[in-house]
């Protein structure tokens, strides 16, 4: 009787896998990456090295977030 209810095209989807390497490498790329965009700031300003550490510190909580929203429905 369920399954009329459903329909029949209608299926339940799995739950989506969560796969720590893959959050974590997304994690690093996104700090990597706006590390990277601080340090050409900061050198075209006068000082790479503080570019690259406002870029990180800047990159910690984006690389969270993007981590957020490819497995928010993990997260569910």
């Amino acid at each position: 009787m369920s399954s009329d209810i459903l329909g029949a095209g209608m299926e339940r989807s799995p739950r989506p896998s969560f796969e720590p390497a893959g959050a974590g490498g997304l994690l690093v790329a996104t700090t990597v990456v706006l590390a990277a965009i601080g340090a050409l700031v900061g050198w075209a300003l006068g000082s790479a090295g503080v570019g690259a550490a406002v870029g990180t510190a800047a990159g910690i909580p984006a690389g969270i977030f993007a981590v957020y929203r490819r497995y928010r429905e993990y997260f569910n």
